[in-house]
């Protein structure tokens, strides 16, 4: 079936004329990859609402606590099971802002995005309201320090879509809550950028911050870079994916906002971006030629997620010019190909399960629980690019592992100093 459309697709546009190399490659990407969907914005779309859905809308029902899953990992240690209800909306909500933060249209897409929106806002402000069933835990254990912080950069990330539109009773009810973690330091790694860039939030909305929290998890992880592109975490390189689950972009982002408020120098956050770039063009070519990547280190059953470096330098328009929007649209899309269409990833009413690839409980961390998987939508962040940005209207590409096994040029890498 997908070799005759593919055929079919050759023929019609050889049919009018001399075909070039680009058109050939377009009609095979649509015959043979996209299956249903028109094109790989309408599979983007389409999955990160099947993803973020269940979450958003039953919150917005205020069913999320009676109706999500608890799927924990098997050597889950003794914090309470209560956090991942937060977990989920503080990482659903990162990662859909950019997209629901685009103007409404006619299109299905915005039908999705609308209802997403919608959804998204009457459950922040059931969700804070202490008589809610799914009232969020702030109060018990350290975790809420890290999904504060999500939905910190959620509010950051689209303030007009997520931010302004809450009742202003659900705004001092969150405000309070993130104050309320003043009283639990964060653990001497990354977590410092979880407290950096709630007070981030706090100082953009004008409330009272924390001066010391911000500056100390920028400063911290200043002291800890090793080089090209890499932070470690702690003092020690962690070779793993939290260089892009956290670290560059909650450092960009909170940079930005100190920037902006003069409480940074601007040499600061462009030499922080120049850093996430660099880290960007290692995690483009560490996509394999057929659309996979390494399950290397902690938390693997973030999926996705692992690519939020990447997604966000795509979505800013500052991908380095080595590097074309179509190769990291292709990547990505055959990422997310491979992995969500595996059977077991998602259960029976489309929640996530416990797994990279499929139902693979035993893979989990000890902190690891069904609301942790929500990290997936953080590589969905160029959905906040309009459909008729050069990353969804330019021709298809081989990303460079794709370019460099098939025998094709690709550019040389090499080590940077900064």
């Amino acid at each position: 079936m997908r070799r005759r459309k593919f055929i079919e697709a050759m023929s019609f546009a050889t049919a009018a004329g001399v075909v070039s190399s680009t058109q050939l490659l377009a009609a095979e990407y649509k015959a043979n990859r996209l299956g249903p969907y028109r094109n790989d914005r309408e599979y983007w779309c389409e999955l990160l609402y099947k993803i973020a859905s269940p979450v958003v809308s039953n919150l917005a029902s205020g069913t999320l606590k009676k109706n999500m899953p608890l799927e924990k990992s098997p050597t889950f240690d003794s914090r309470s099971l209560s956090v991942t209800y937060l977990e989920a909306v503080g990482r659903t909500y990162a990662g859909i802002a950019p997209w629901i933060a685009l103007p409404d249209d006619n299109t299905r897409e915005a039908v999705l995005r609308k209802k997403l929106r919608a959804d998204a806002i009457t459950g922040l402000n059931k969700c804070f309201d202490p008589s809610s069933p799914d009232l969020l835990n702030f109060s018990k254990d350290y975790q809420p320090i890290v999904d504060s912080a999500y939905l910190a950069q959620a509010f950051l990330r689209a303030p007009k879509a997520l931010w302004e539109p809450l009742d202003s009773l659900t705004k001092q009810r969150i405000v309070s809550s993130f104050k309320s973690l003043r009283n639990r330091k964060p653990f001497n790694s990354n977590w410092l950028l979880f407290g950096a860039i709630t007070e981030a939030f706090l100082l953009s909305i004008g409330e009272e911050y924390d001066h010391v929290r911000i500056t100390n998890g920028v400063d911290s992880l200043n002291d800890w870079y090793k080089g090209d592109g890499w932070y470690g975490d702690g003092p020690n390189l962690a070779f793993d994916y939290y260089n892009s689950f956290v670290i560059h972009p909650m450092m960009v982002d909170t940079l930005r906002i100190l920037v902006d408020h003069k409480l940074a120098e601007e040499k600061s956050y462009e030499l922080a971006l120049i850093r996430m770039q660099r880290y960007a063009v290692g995690q483009e070519r560490m996509i394999s030629p057929e659309g996979t990547y390494p399950p290397i280190g902690r938390s693997i059953t973030y999926r996705t997620g692992a690519f939020q470096a990447l997604s966000q330098i795509a979505l800013m328009e500052k991908l380095p010019e080595s590097i074309l929007p179509a190769q990291v649209r292709c990547a990505l899309t055959k990422v997310k190909q491979n992995m969500y269409s595996i059977p077991g990833t998602f259960d029976k009413n489309n929640w996530l399960t416990l797994g990279f690839c499929g139902h693979q409980p035993d893979i989990a961390d000890y902190y690891t629980s069904t609301g942790s998987l929500y990290m997936a939508t953080l590589s969905f962040l160029p959905l906040g690019l309009p459909e008729t940005n050069l990353f969804w209207t330019q021709a298809p590409a081989d990303w460079t592992a794709k370019s460099a096994w098939s025998g094709k040029s690709f550019q040389k890498d090499y080590h940077v100093d900064y």
